[in-house]
């Protein structure tokens, strides 16, 4: 937060704006896990910040896209025969991925500007959105990085790059809704009734978020590995509640992030964990003294978690279509921003506004933030 109080006016300027930035990463998110449930990720073959903006504009220049695309291992490998009329759809996924990417980029960095021009944005606030700013770069750096794996001698991007973009694009994310909620005023309470259990539920709501961040990255390796596309039953998995083949990766560490039985089944065991402790931290909410708003959260978030666990089932019987994998992924992030603002709404007016530790490695102290 800023060293010198802003004026209301101003913090709602600012906060309603990043809000609002916040909803284009959202959609970004969603436009990304589209584009990886699509296979169109590898259709652009060059990384091309600033003409890259023109799709495009005549057969000739579509052939030469296309003759850039057969150049690679994904087309020789598994999609040799396409024609140009099917190149175009996934060209223009990952091409509607890259320009909404950019304008992000824009709708952050030309307001940030105004702002500081008008000198309504100043102190730490300023150097905040910054450094959103610069994450935001390098998050279109890593998104290169990722697609560059899947050119030379791999058909599919890495799941290692894969999970580090989302995880990037998740952190800047949650900086931009934990600024914006501090900004227009999600923490409502004037004061703390009990300082022990607000400490407690506080505590357990950061590491909420952050067990939710951990479950929604373990998804992107099951997208990474197509690991959605086996054991297409709940709940076992080939008859077995432990899979088969669960442990058959040397050393045992990379089954979680290689074996395809490994991955899934992790994935589900986090997703319904997450469920789970929803609802207990619903409960425990109820056992400490919060505004309406606050315990609103704390509801819409257990609904959410189930809601999500219901699609992420139905999405798996289904073996992934696009459509409910993309509703799967716009519901993590849903119930991540849930968590976020149920965290928020612990605040008090005037206290600290910092994004919770528990994201980068454990929860900041409550008590002294209450």
């Amino acid at each position: 937060m800023p060293d010198a109080p802003l004026p209301d006016s101003a913090r709602r300027r600012i906060g309603t704006w990043l809000a609002l930035w916040a909803l284009m990463v959202l959609v970004l998110i969603v436009i990304g896990g589209a584009t990886r449930l699509t296979e169109s990720g590898l259709s652009i073959t060059e990384w091309k910040p600033v003409t890259g903006v023109l799709p495009p504009l005549d057969r000739e220049a579509w052939e030469a896209e296309f003759t850039r695309y057969q150049q690679i291992p994904e087309y020789q490998q598994r999609n040799l025969g396409m024609s140009l009329a099917q190149f175009r759809v996934i060209y223009l996924w990952e091409f509607s991925h890259r320009l909404w990417a950019r304008l992000v980029g824009l709708a952050l960095a030309l307001p940030l500007l105004y702002f500081l021009w008008r000198r309504e944005l100043r102190g730490a606030l300023a150097w905040r959105i910054g450094g959103i700013l610069l994450l935001t770069g390098l998050q279109g750096a890593m998104g290169w990085y990722m697609v560059k794996s899947g050119l030379t001698i791999r058909t599919d991007v890495s799941q290692y790059r894969l999970a580090a973009h989302l995880a990037l694009a998740l952190v800047v994310y949650a900086l931009a809704v934990w600024t914006a909620a501090g900004l227009l005023g999600v923490a409502d309470r004037v004061e703390v009734l009990d300082r022990q259990a607000d400490a407690r539920l506080r505590r357990r709501t950061a590491w909420f978020a952050g067990f939710v961040f951990l479950t929604v990255i373990s998804g992107a390796f099951v997208a990474g590995l197509d690991a959605g596309h086996a054991w297409n039953t709940f709940p076992l998995m080939g008859g077995r509640l432990v899979p088969p083949g669960y442990a058959v990766l040397s050393p045992w560490y990379l089954n979680a992030f290689e074996n395809v039985a490994a991955v899934q089944f992790h994935h589900r065991l986090l997703g319904m964990t997450v469920a789970i402790l929803s609802v207990l931290l619903w409960r425990s909410s109820r056992g400490v003294a919060l505004p309406n708003g606050a315990r609103r959260w704390f509801g819409w978030l257990a609904v959410l978690a189930l809601v999500q666990v219901g699609l992420g089932i139905t999405t798996l019987l289904l073996v992934v279509p696009v459509p409910m994998g993309v509703l799967h992924q716009f519901g993590a992030v849903l119930v991540f921003t849930t968590a976020l603002l149920a965290l928020a709404s612990l605040q008090t007016k005037g206290g600290r506004q910092d994004l919770p530790a528990a994201l980068e490695a454990r929860a900041a102290d409550p008590v002294s933030s209450g």
